[in-house]
């Protein structure tokens, strides 16, 4: 993150702009989600006005990007963050028979979250339901799984991708041997 009080009025009001164009966000709209006015928006984004610390976060959250990312300079965009296996946290419950990789960032945790699950031959991952809304995506890379939403079941074999409600209760089973799959959860 740059360093300047300068370069951050510099950035800042591009920045914003362009966070707001990606979505395809109109200022109106912007401003709904932000409770910030229409107008205080439009003068930020012009550079005419130096918003609060309030109003900032306000609307780094309506627009959904980080506030620090937002005044990173070109040199720090331009790379590649390396988690190297070893450094990948894992939640592992032997009993169960489950290693849990999470591959997502923390801070994802609650919206978009994706995980590399091994299970061994017989294991069970159960889980009670998520957030209303909340769905699974799962592909099986290696085994053979049965996927159970609610009262709904499918059996899933290496290649196939099961997208089902986590909403309510579910799990994963495995009854054939060991099994892998890589899950990725969405919350709405």
């Amino acid at each position: 993150m740059t360093d300047h009080a300068d370069d951050i009025l510099t950035l800042l009001p591009s920045r914003l702009k362009e966070a707001r164009r990606a979505q395809g966000l109109s200022l109106e709209t912007v401003a709904n989600l932000s409770g910030v006015s229409r107008s205080m928006v439009s003068q930020i984004e012009r550079g005419e006005s130096s918003p609060t610390i309030a109003t900032l976060w306000n609307l780094t959250r309506a627009l959904q990007v980080d506030f620090a990312g937002l005044l990173e300079n070109g040199e720090a965009r331009d790379r590649i963050d390396i988690l190297r296996a070893g450094q990948v946290p894992m939640i592992e419950n032997r009993s169960k028979g489950c290693r849990i990789m999470i591959l997502s960032p923390p801070e994802d945790a609650g919206g978009h979250e994706v995980y590399d699950i091994r299970l061994d031959s017989g294991a069970e991952l159960d889980s009670q339901p998520h957030g209303a809304g909340t769905m699974e995506q799962l592909t099986v890379l290696e085994g053979l799984v049965t996927v159970f939403s609610g009262t709904a079941s499918e059996r899933l074999s290496p290649g196939d991708t099961a997208r089902y409600a986590a909403d309510v209760t579910h799990k994963i089973v495995t009854t054939e041997g060991p099994a892998r799959v890589f899950l990725i959860v969405k919350s709405s």
